[in-house]
């Protein structure tokens, strides 16, 4: 079989159209900050620094930290993982460290801004989401009312839940080796691989599947069709549609969404339409679904994912240069998944490789 590479994207877009603009010009042209599940109690052996970085990965975040405090990288815990090229502010914990010791810390492209404790280790997914402000360079004057009528609009209807480029690895080669390990034998290709990295490529073929699904509803992302899985948003469960009609005012509410596949042994499967959609979109990869139960290290799990996301906390203004955009989306969501309905054209493989 020819090597797959990841499918692009297609945006929707908003009735007010798209408009050119320039992100990551900078660091400080990209702020998140974490939006916490819960806050630090007070009390507790372990120590929750809330950090603000600059043009520094988490990852190496987690190695500097380590290096100051003579601990192993792993032994930090983290809510969410966020991008290198932007200024982030996000909650790392650590047990057993002085808070006087901790408060103390700074580098270069890092500073602790608050010391809280709390009585567990911060975990991947402890958080609501994140909050983004995005400063955008080369637009027009005119840009600033367009993009607040379309950002009313993504606020109103939602945004695609595709997967980032991030999800996908340099060029997108995460893709074909998931593929690659989902044709052969997974367990000698464990034998060769971290587990990290086996996890990496196996979610990047579960996130191929999810795209090209959105793709195939992408103009009817809010529409419940029979025999699909609703996705709750306020709590992340699911449940069968028998009669659409019913539950459409809901969805029409934003309360609940049509659900795409994670395959793997957990995930429950539609019926209908949806079911043969998501068959359709494995047989184009050219993979069976029983191929992701029983993988090494207990990797795809699957779960079932919202076709689309709310975004709340809506704005735009001009700034000296260009256009500010802030807005806010739930924890594994991506906020070139906003831009990508704003804008003329987002960074994809092609413009990278």
């Amino acid at each position: 079989m020819p090597a797959i590479k990841p499918t692009r994207p297609v945006p929707r877009g908003c009735s007010q159209g798209f408009f050119a603009g320039r992100y990551k010009s900078t660091p400080e042209d990209f702020v998140v900050d974490e939006l916490p599940a819960y806050e630090p109690s007070g009390q507790g052996d372990h120590a929750f620094l809330w950090i603000e970085k600059r043009g520094l990965s988490t990852i190496d975040l987690l190695d500097e930290l380590g290096r100051r405090l003579d601990r192993h990288p792993k032994s930090f815990g983290v809510a969410g993982l966020k991008d290198a090229q932007a200024v982030s502010r996000q909650w790392v914990s650590v047990e057993h460290v002085d808070s006087r010791v901790v408060e103390a810390l700074r580098g270069d492209r890092f500073a602790v801004l608050r010391v809280a404790r709390h009585g567990n280790k911060l975990k991947l997914g402890h958080l609501r989401g994140n909050r983004f402000s995005i400063t955008l360079r080369g637009t027009a004057p005119d840009d600033v009312a367009r993009a607040q009528a379309n950002l009313a609009e993504l606020q109103r209807i939602g945004v695609p839940n595709y997967f980032g480029e991030q999800r996908f690895g340099k060029r997108g080669a995460n893709l074909q080796k998931g593929l690659d390990i989902l044709h052969g034998d997974p367990v000698q290709f464990a034998r060769k691989m971290p587990r990290r990295v086996f996890g990496l490529v196996i979610s990047a073929v579960q996130s191929e599947l999810f795209n090209r699904v959105v793709m195939q509803r992408l103009q009817c992302l809010g529409t419940l069709l029979a025999g699909d899985l609703a996705f709750l948003h306020r709590n992340g469960a699911t449940f069968p549609v028998d009669d659409p009609a019913q539950e459409q005012p809901r969805a029409d509410a934003f309360e609940l969404s049509p659900s795409g596949p994670m395959p793997g042994p957990k995930m429950a499967v539609p019926d209908g339409e949806p079911r043969a959609i998501e068959v359709a979109a494995l047989a184009e990869l050219g993979v069976d679904p029983d191929r992701f139960w029983d993988l090494p290290f207990g990797v795809a799990a699957g779960e079932r994912r919202p076709l689309r996301i709310p975004v709340s906390e809506c704005a735009a203004e001009a700034v000296d240069g260009g256009l500010r955009l802030q807005f806010a989306l739930p924890r594994g969501s991506y906020a070139t998944s906003v831009l990508r309905e704003l804008l003329t054209d987002t960074i994809w493989f092609e413009q990278r490789s």
